[in-house]
């Protein structure tokens, strides 16, 4: 499956006539499907990529596909905010299914994950009549104003202040580098000392799993410590589930992992099963207390988005669904464990389930970005997709469609172990 000398060079570079740079784009896609892209030359790529976590249900998922086909011959468009409509009813209900806790729950949809960010920061603020937010070292939320403030990577942030109020960074976990969870809530007790009262906070927003900040999982006890803290306080939680849940770490929300019921879930990617569109989740007390026009959006909830997003969460709802993801991600950490341990550039394998990731560093520990990027490079030449991740660029992670079969995987880590061996 070696990926030829790219010929669509001449589509490539009329792309750049007209588009504005995002980050990079190798190669035109022509089609793609279950775990695999074709490009306009007919080269195949094995997608360990899958759109940065939205493919968790394949490209082109059947069922997906048949609903927004069939949504096609209702409507297209219908404003919530004026209109009533069955499809957004049920995505709301599907998504309060997916967050954890025994209490009424209430949804509100949207159309990427910067703006549930964003809607479920408002609904903190106004339920709590406070204006603080809390995020952690290494967050990702996204790149509107208020979110870009939240992510902590400054490659997102340079040039683009200045940014948002009120937003105030603890120190995250981040073991493998000897931050402990002792010493993230240490650091938590101090800011509430000397940088910002805990009766001015509204809520605290933390990744379960920190997605572009290192693919790093919170330490098992860290989330309901955070929990008790918050709600000693009056503070929300919020739980940013837009890379880590529908399914990502083997369940619907990877909160689940850690036996805690967030106030606010933000939700998106995955949820679409492809189609771009978000949602919020929380306490109905949380959620109502808005006022009428606090919330909403034209096209927040597309019927079309919907269809899909109905058939995706519920295969994600679908236990044999979650179990086919948990296996995967133990045999996905059982190979990456097994590369750690004849690999020199491997500092850590960590994640939870499929939603995985490894850190590279050189002979003293030090994060080795250069090494990372030589292997996304040498393995896209031999077409596997790769993606880095963390402050330094020094992770690979893996965001694997869930339902790549097991020849796929076992291509892609033989790839995987070529480009780590010529990277060392």
């Amino acid at each position: 499956m070696t990926a030829t000398p790219n010929t669509d060079r001449l589509a490539v570079e009329r792309d750049r006539w007209v588009a504005a740079p995002v980050i990079g784009r190798p190669f035109f896609v022509e089609r793609a499907e279950g775990a695999r892209i074709w490009d306009v030359d007919g080269r195949e790529f094995l997608d360990f990529v899958g759109g940065i976590g939205v493919a968790n249900h394949g490209h082109g998922n059947p069922e997906v596909v048949a609903a927004i086909k069939e949504q096609l011959d209702s409507y297209l468009h219908q404003c919530f905010s004026l209109h009533s409509y069955e499809p957004y009813i049920d995505v709301c209900r599907l998504l309060c299914e997916c967050h954890p806790g025994d209490f009424e729950k209430k949804a509100f949809l949207a159309n990427s994950g910067a703006e549930a960010v964003e809607n479920a920061v408002k609904i903190a603020r106004y339920f709590t009549k406070r204006d603080g937010i809390i995020c952690l070292d290494n967050a990702f939320h996204g790149r509107t104003l208020l979110t870009m403030t939240l992510t902590a990577k400054m490659v997102y942030k340079q040039g683009m202040g200045p940014f948002a109020p009120a937003i105030h960074r603890a120190t995250g976990p981040y073991p493998f580098r000897g931050v402990t969870s002792d010493d993230a809530i240490d650091d938590l007790h101090r800011m509430f000392k000397n940088q910002v009262d805990p009766s001015e906070v509204a809520a605290i927003i933390y990744e379960p799993v920190q997605g572009e900040g290192g693919f790093m999982p919170m330490p098992d006890d860290y989330p309901m410590r955070l929990q008790e803290i918050a709600a000693e306080h009056g503070i929300l939680i919020i739980a940013d589930e837009v890379q880590a849940g529908m399914g990502r770490t083997g369940t619907p929300s990877a909160a689940e992992h850690y036996g805690v019921s967030p106030d606010l879930m933000t939700w998106a990617k995955s949820m679409g099963g492809g189609m771009p569109i978000s949602g919020v989740s929380g306490r109905a007390d949380v959620m109502d207390s808005v006022h009428k026009g606090g919330i909403g959006g034209t096209y927040g909830g597309n019927p079309l988005s919907c269809a899909a997003a109905k058939v995706a969460i519920t295969q994600v709802l679908d236990p044999n669904f979650q179990d086919s993801a948990k296996a995967l991600g133990a045999r996905m950490r059982s190979r990456l464990d097994s590369l750690a341990e004849n690999s020199n550039l491997i500092g850590e394998v960590r994640g939870l389930g499929p939603m995985l990731g490894i850190e590279l560093v050189d002979a003293d520990g030090v994060p080795n970005g250069a090494a990372a990027a030589a292997v996304v490079a040498e393995a896209f030449d031999k077409g596997l997709i790769l993606m880095g991740a963390g402050v330094d660029g020094n992770v690979i992670r893996v965001l694997v469609p869930l339902v790549a079969t097991e020849a796929d995987i076992e291509e892609g880590m033989q790839i995987l172990e070529q480009c780590l061996e010529n990277a060392s």
